[in-house]
């Protein structure tokens, strides 16, 4: 990965954007494509669309990742100076005792530090059992009257680590969930502008508030309007112990990006998904999605009249953790076969399952 890339993900995941309050990582977006994309909106939600206008009569194809990622909010300021927090998204109380956070105010960022009793002092039937989330206090360590001058109720919270390399090829870091899309959606308009474009038009769309229900992407698929749309996320890698393969597949980080089937997924959009990867020579990992998707397709699929939908995915280890975990190899070749997929689009391309046609999928409401 090139330096300048890696560092723009770097900066996608270390700037805090728990749900609900996504602006700064759409800052970086906007700041990022505003010298390619031929167009930039952002909608009433938040969600940013840059547009790579077309060089001919192709189908239109929105890329979904959403910018979000999951966190905490202060709900009460104690006497003392302690905060008292809920969960934005699916976060685990099991990891967050000990753990350092970051306090985002409206004067800045304050560390703090997620308290627990020592082991000394907790009774051992107590040891057993994680406490739960309303039950943890935040001590930023400052004066009580200091913390109620510069804490507000509603005021989010993100963990307090950042990215790094490790091992061979891997990365950690919080909220590859899904910056990481994020970065890859920009990678692909960056290189469909210097291939001189693909037929249609590409929209890349970063949504918001996924992590309580893909809501930002319900409103994009809607005002957008796309022909075809691919919604990229991560899933679950299952290539360390403790994982029920028979139950939840083999996802191998570094054995290439994940493609869903199953009826969330158009089957045109699988198949050309799979020969774009085939044809790149891109190792490629099938997941079976037997229902709905918990990902942006659940509600791009369904919008309007229906939008063809694809799912591409990369295996992460440890999701809604402050340390999950990527091979950096699987987003490049992640972006290669989103590139070879968007070129291919020609206009005689039909969507419709089952059927054969010449004619484009332009007739939308």
């Amino acid at each position: 990965m090139k330096a300048k890339n890696e560092k723009f993900l770097q900066e996608l995941l270390e700037t805090p954007s728990p749900t609900g309050y996504e602006v700064p990582v759409a800052d970086k977006v906007r700041e990022r494509l505003s010298p390619v994309a031929d167009e930039i909106r952002t909608d009433t939600m938040g969600s940013v669309h840059a547009l790579l206008k077309g060089k001919g009569n192709g189908p239109s194809l929105m890329l979904a990742a959403h910018m979000d990622e999951i966190g905490l909010m202060v709900t009460y300021i104690s006497d003392e100076g302690f905060l008292s927090v809920a969960p934005i998204g699916g976060v685990d109380a099991a990891i967050l005792p000990g753990l350092r956070v970051d306090v985002h105010t409206e004067s800045g960022a304050l560390r703090g530090v997620v308290g627990r009793k020592p082991i000394h002092l907790i009774k051992a039937d107590d040891r057993k059992t994680v406490t739960p989330i309303d039950q943890l206090v935040i001590d930023l360590g400052l004066p009580a009257k200091e913390v109620q001058k510069l804490v507000r109720i509603g005021d989010p919270i993100t963990f307090g680590v950042g990215y790094e390399r490790f091992g061979k090829d891997m990365a950690v870091s919080r909220a590859f969930d899904d910056k990481v899309g994020v970065w890859i959606a920009v990678q692909v308009l960056e290189k469909l502008a210097k291939k001189g474009r693909a037929l249609g038009d590409f929209i890349a769309a970063a949504t918001v508030q996924e992590e309580i229900g893909t809501r930002g992407a319900t409103t994009s698929a809607y005002g957008v309007n796309p022909n075809v749309a691919i919604a990229f996320d991560v899933t679950h890698a299952t290539d360390y112990p403790g994982i029920e393969k028979t139950k939840y597949g083999k996802f191998v980080c570094g054995e290439g990006p994940v493609i869903a089937r199953g009826p969330n997924i158009n089957p045109v959009v699988f198949e050309r998904l799979v020969s774009a990867a085939e044809k790149e020579n891109i190792l490629y990992q099938i997941e079976a999605e037997p229902s709905i998707t918990g990902t942006d397709a659940r509600a791009i699929q369904v919008a309007r009249s229906g939008i063809p939908c694809g799912l591409v995915s990369v295996p992460l280890r440890y999701m809604h953790t402050p340390t999950e975990v990527v091979c950096l190899n699987d987003l490049e070749a992640t972006v290669s076969l989103l590139v070879r997929f968007a070129m291919d689009l020609t206009e005689d391309v039909c969507f419709v399952p089952g059927m054969t046609c010449t004619q484009t999928n332009t007739d939308k409401e």
